[in-house]
């Protein structure tokens, strides 16, 4: 009896010292009143939890039936009260895990744009995740609606809106 109580003992000590592994935020959460509608909201991930004055990992994703056009150019833009501030070096495309070779990644404040131009247009129906390293998030949480708007290549020269990230900074 003295054995199984003992082995009982050591195997919960053990399971109870494992941390269970958990995805930092992602996805849209649960919205109670107006926002953004349901069906123009994209999924996303904050790699390092979002939390308000750290370094963060930003993983904003784009499903396929929302690419119903080629893309020539990303074009992500944010509110005015968002403090953080992005690496254009360490901005990255990817399609199925692999990432894109990009011409050009322009950051312009003033109108709190950020503009990724790939180097050959983005397929229609593909699933395409942005992902934006070394993000410094605001010193205050909130939370911050980043909207995804594309331009086609060969196509009036307007932004088309995707939908939006609603991000939560604590």
């Amino acid at each position: 009896m003295r054995r199984l109580l003992s082995a009982l003992a050591i195997t919960s000590c053990l399971l109870t010292g494992f941390p269970i592994i958990s995805s930092a935020q992602s996805l849209p959460g649960f919205t109670l009143f107006g926002g953004v509608k349901r069906e123009n909201q994209l999924p996303f991930r904050l790699d390092f939890g979002g939390r308000a004055n750290n370094w963060d990992r930003y993983r904003l994703r784009i499903p396929a039936k929302k690419l119903n056009l080629a893309v020539s150019q990303f074009a992500i833009s944010y509110p005015d009260y968002y403090k953080g501030s992005f690496d254009t070096d360490s901005i990255e495309v990817r399609i199925k895990n692999k990432r894109v070779p990009l011409q050009e990644v322009v950051w312009n404040k003033e109108n709190r744009l950020i503009e990724i131009y790939p180097q050959e247009p983005i397929p229609a129906g593909s699933a395409v995740e942005l992902v934006f390293s070394n993000v410094k998030n605001p010193t205050f949480g909130g939370v911050y609606y980043f909207n995804a708007q594309i331009l086609s290549p060969g196509d009036v020269p307007l932004l088309r809106y995707l939908g939006t990230w609603i991000l939560s900074i604590s």
